[in-house]
Parts: structure tokens; C-alpha cells; sequence
């Protein structure tokens, strides 16, 4: 949805969303969305429903996946530049869980402390997406309990079969388990805020 009075709409209620994790009263929605009756809410409304943003349940308004997906505007090269290409009437759109939590009743996030796995991508502050009750196997990311402790890191296998852990970064030593090992999760991605 490009430039048009529906997508400054669909924006006013995203943000609206945003902050309040609701929408408002019928009654307060022109305000929202910057229209003058309810009448022009409702073409609005109606136009949003049949676009796929919105739907009706128990009488009120609701929002849909694809109320949350935001667009995919092509590929960039992080490369050289590449040339601009033309505005696409259509764009593909994607939701941010969509794409991350494959499984998303078994999935939740952990905040990553430190730099032992760089090497890996995963930086201070960056938050993991860490799956649960998934198989793991050798030369996976994990989340585990090792000897007391709470750790992300390469789970490793030694010809013996002994398992353990191995960081992203040259600088610290792979923690080989004295007591217990327990995997909580496979890390199956991370992501990180830039500003």
C-alpha cells in the first residue's frame, strides 16, 4: 500500500496499536485516523477489511496478520551500489514473527551478554530466538545449562561422543561439562536494534 489516504490510515492505526495494544472506541477512531465522520471511518474500515489488514469480530475491529507485516522493497547489495530499481505496484509483505518463529508456542528470546560468540554474528545486546523441544546435533547453536550455569554456544560432539560447548570467538576456551549438561533450546536466529 503505497501513498494513499488508506496507508496514512492503516499507519495511524498501526501506531495506535503500538502504543495501546488495542484500538479505540468507534467513537474515537475519526480522531485516530484523521477523518471527519464516522461514516468516512467506516468506508475506511471497510476498505482496510477488504484489503486484508483488518477483520470484524464480536462486533469490533481486528487486527490481521498482515495488519503486522511490513513490505519487502526488493534486495539491496551490501556491496557495491547497485542501481535503483522501479517502484513495484506490488510488494511482497512479511511479519517479523512470521518469518522468525517457525514454531512459535515453543520459541522465546534471550538477550545475548557478551562477545564470546561473535564470530557467530550474535554481538552484545542482541536478542536470540531460541527454539525448544527442537533436535539438536553438533555444530548447532544452543542454549544450555551447563554445570550450573547458563550459556549460548556451539554444542560440540569429541570423537568419544562426549558432548560440549565451543564459543565464536578465538579468545575462549570450550567448557567442557564437570556435572550436567541440559539443552534448553537451539538458537534459530538473533536479531539487534541499530539506533
Amino acid at each position: 500500500m503505497h501513498s494513499t489516504p488508506d496507508a496514512k490510515h492503516l499507519a495511524a492505526l498501526q501506531r495506535h496499536w503500538k502504543l495501546h495494544r488495542s484500538f479505540p472506541s468507534m467513537a474515537k477512531l475519526a480522531t485516530t485516523m484523521g477523518l471527519s465522520s464516522t461514516s468516512s471511518v467506516f468506508a475506511a474500515l471497510g476498505r482496510l477489511t477488504e484489503a486484508g489488514y483488518l477483520e470484524r469480530a464480536d462486533g469490533r475491529v481486528a487486527p490481521t496478520k498482515k495488519f503486522f507485516a511490513r513490505p519487502i522493497l526488493g534486495s539491496v547489495r551490501a556491496g557495491l551500489p547497485q542501481p535503483a530499481g522501479q517502484e513495484e505496484d506490488q510488494f511482497e509483505v512479511l511479519s517479523i514473527d512470521d518469518y522468525l518463529l517457525s514454531h512459535p508456542g515453543r520459541s522465546s528470546l534471550v538477550r545475548v551478554k557478551g562477545d564470546s560468540m561473535k564470530d557467530a554474528g550474535m554481538l552484545d545486546g542482541d536478542i536470540a530466538i531460541v527454539e525448544h523441544n527442537s533436535p539438536y546435533g553438533p555444530g548447532d547453536v544452543v542454549v544450555a545449562v551447563v554445570d550450573g550455569g547458563l550459556t549460548v554456544k556451539y554444542l560440540r560432539r569429541d570423537p568419544d561422543g562426549t558432548w560440549f560447548l565451543e564459543a565464536a570467538n578465538p579468545e575462549f576456551e570450550p567448557i567442557r561439562p564437570s556435572g550436567g549438561l541440559e539443552i534448553l533450546g537451539v538458537v534459530v536466529g538473533s536479531f539487534r536494534r541499530r539506533r
